[in-house]
């Protein structure tokens, strides 16, 4: 006899309490004032370092918080610690991504109101998370320039539940002979009208209309009033 309706039954099981965890979460950071930003990816495409940078130039004006999962090690909060923003690993153990209640449970000792903008570092993949609300109100996929262009073609699931598209490391664009143009077309057959943004973490290029996208009141434009003062801005470039 096969087993596979029970599995199947089980999940869907699974992903309905997990949704329903999540609406509960969301309306939680609705009724605080807190921004919820989810960032995903596949291993090394830059979401650590990024963010590093993000709540570095945030944190002196903008109250700013993190959550970061790993399958074991704390590698990832000690390197977004260095922004001196609150940050909290969340360890997965064998589980390939993040949940709502895993979420839930790390913001026990948070008072939600004491934050503007949260954001959530999920496990390095591009399959599991897909199908797991975290009560965010926007969903970032990452995809790096090392990776080619064909990210979107293979993992077209996380496009689709994502909202923004990031592309990164573009300042190893011209070494890597990344196709620009080939990855946004890509990205627009899975996901038509998805924004997409070329960032650097390395040099802050794209970093301050990505922020501004994200949230316009966040990013004061004075704090970036060029590139090569983001670039110059003392931040850790992390490897």
């Amino acid at each position: 006899m096969s087993t596979q309706p029970r599995l199947v039954e089980v999940r869907q099981n699974v992903l309905k309490q997990n949704d329903l965890l999540a609406r509960s979460l969301r309306q939680q950071f609705k009724d605080a004032g807190v921004q919820v930003i989810s960032l995903v990816s596949s291993p090394g495409a830059g979401k650590t370092m990024l963010l590093e940078k993000m709540l570095t130039l945030l944190r002196p004006q903008w109250r700013v918080a993190a959550l970061v999962g790993d399958l074991a090690t704390e590698n990832d909060a000690a390197r977004l610690a260095r922004s001196q923003a609150p940050v909290k690993q969340i360890t997965t153990g064998t589980v390939c991504h993040l949940d709502a209640e895993m979420v839930q449970r790390a913001l026990t000792d948070w008072d939600l109101a004491d934050l503007d903008c949260l954001f959530i570092e999920n496990v390095g993949n591009l399959v599991c998370p897909s199908s797991y609300d975290l009560g965010e109100e926007l969903r970032l996929v990452l995809m790096s320039v090392t990776e080619g262009e064909d990210k979107p073609l293979k993992y077209p699931t996380i496009f689709n539940t994502a909202d923004v598209a990031v592309i990164t490391k573009m300042d190893l664009a011209a070494a890597t002979e990344f196709d620009s143009a080939t990855a946004h077309a890509n990205i627009q057959s899975v996901r038509p009208g998805m924004i997409v943004f070329e960032v650097s973490g390395k040099t802050g290029t794209g970093l301050p209309e990505l922020l501004q996208y994200l949230n316009p009141r966040l990013v004061p434009a004075a704090i970036f009033s060029s590139e090569s003062q983001l670039a110059n801005s003392g931040i850790p470039e992390g490897v």
